[in-house]
């Protein structure tokens, strides 16, 4: 029998201290409320989490992601490692040139370029090495972030703007080159399960009699999610000798989507690279009986907090990528596992610490401020422990300096 509850007190209240969206803008809200509710009533009063999240962010001129708002930067509701320092995007192009010297692939595919500003630091840094790649595309769904990016590149690399080409969906196979994605399967809908006791239950979307969206549990109807549900089931029994042992209440996400995208890249892929760089756990840790209420998190300029049905299209929702399962995916669709590590460990061992040591520390100003973005990038309690960096390959087998430091396969 479906369990409908209500919100959480505590999370409205929290809410209820952030700034006010103007009448324009909250109107736009209710535009993507108005129409979210008319897919729940059409399909029967409830729809998946899921389905609920990819209208949120992607619903056509009202979803987070396919409006018009500013969404990176200070101006937006978050800033990801790019946005922070060039020295992120710098030290990835130090690692693709290894994997074009080892492949001899020289095509770049981003998927999910955001501002855009990754894409120019990036190849920015490969022409300085004498290494730029034959192409450049970048696989935007988003029209307006599409925009954006254009006009970025053709405003800071006008003469390099005709090696950039825009897809708007995965080049037919057979493919050859590397695949890029920063904070890509992040962003992608999830499923949540809530666990009680020997009981499964999906977390749906529905409404209450105000027309208000609330949770409503009821038994999960897709077959891999219920397969998902028995392995963190067998995965809480293997923990059962510790004495962090699931509560009476167990609550957290499946990303079926991220696994379907991986093999969609490994059946395009003829052969070359794909680094993924997201936050996140491998298997063991992102469904440890501590974790009980999940990794789903919004952001609403630059306030973080977990309730996803606050002002639906004006924040972003965001869950923590299991890469265990990422990695069997790859496995199951004939890639190779070839480096999983932390973003410190991989800047650190992947040319940070070249590219800044001729930083003159008599230029005070450059100096403390380069210095602040490299502990933002590298400090475990900022970026440095929870970004994850995940090498998979066809063809060859890849041996990059950024993973020799450390490598965590092991833990996948």
């Amino acid at each position: 029998m479906p369990r409908t509850l209500s919100k959480d007190t505590k999370t409205k209240q929290a809410c209820d201290t952030f700034p006010e969206p103007s009448p324009e803008v909250k109107a736009h809200s209710d535009r993507l409320k108005q129409l979210i509710q008319a897919e729940i009533n059409a399909h029967g009063g409830k729809i998946t989490f899921a389905d609920y999240m990819n209208m949120a962010l992607y619903a056509p001129g009202l979803g987070y992601y396919s409006a018009g708002l500013k969404k990176f930067g200070k101006q937006g509701d978050f800033i990801t490692a790019p946005e922070m320092s060039p020295l992120f995007s710098q030290c990835l192009a130090l690692q693709c040139i290894h994997i074009m010297q080892q492949t001899d692939q020289h095509t770049l595919l981003e998927v999910g370029a955001g501002s855009g500003v990754m894409a120019i630091e990036l190849i920015l840094e490969l022409e300085k090495q004498a290494q730029l790649p034959e192409q450049y595309l970048i696989l935007e769904l988003s029209a307006e972030l599409r925009d954006r990016q254009q006009q970025a590149i053709k405003a800071r690399i006008p003469h390099l703007y005709e090696r950039f080409q825009w897809l708007d969906c995965l080049p037919e196979k057979p493919f050859c080159g590397i695949i890029i994605a920063n904070e890509l399967l992040d962003a992608m809908p999830v499923h949540i399960l809530k666990f009680e006791q020997a009981s499964v239950f999906e977390r749906y979307v529905s409404l209450d009699k105000d027309g208000q969206f609330i949770w409503q549990d009821a038994a999960p109807e897709n077959p891999h999610l219920q397969k998902a549900a028995e392995e963190i089931k067998k995965l809480h029994q293997s923990l059962a000798h510790l004495d962090d042992k699931p509560g009476a209440s167990y609550i957290t996400e499946v990303n079926l989507q991220a696994i379907d995208w991986v093999k969609s890249i490994a059946d395009i892929l003829q052969s070359g690279a794909i680094l993924l760089i997201d936050y996140g756990y491998t298997a063991r840790e992102y469904y440890h009986p501590q974790r009980s209420m999940g990794t789903l998190m919004c952001h609403y300029q630059h306030h973080r907090h977990d309730d996803p049905f606050y002002l639906p299209g004006l924040q972003d929702i965001t869950a923590h990528i299991d890469f265990s399962s990422i990695a069997r995916a790859a496995n199951d669709s004939g890639l190779k596992v070839c480096g999983f590590t932390t973003q410190a460990h991989f800047l650190m061992a992947g040319g940070l610490v070249e590219l800044t040591k001729d930083l003159d520390p008599d230029d005070v100003l450059h100096f403390t401020e380069v210095a602040r973005q490299i502990k933002m990038l590298t400090l475990p309690e900022e970026m440095g422990e929870l970004f994850k960096v995940i090498l998979l390959a066809k063809g060859k087998t890849l041996s990059l300096p950024a993973f020799q430091f450390q490598d965590f396969q092991h833990r996948l």
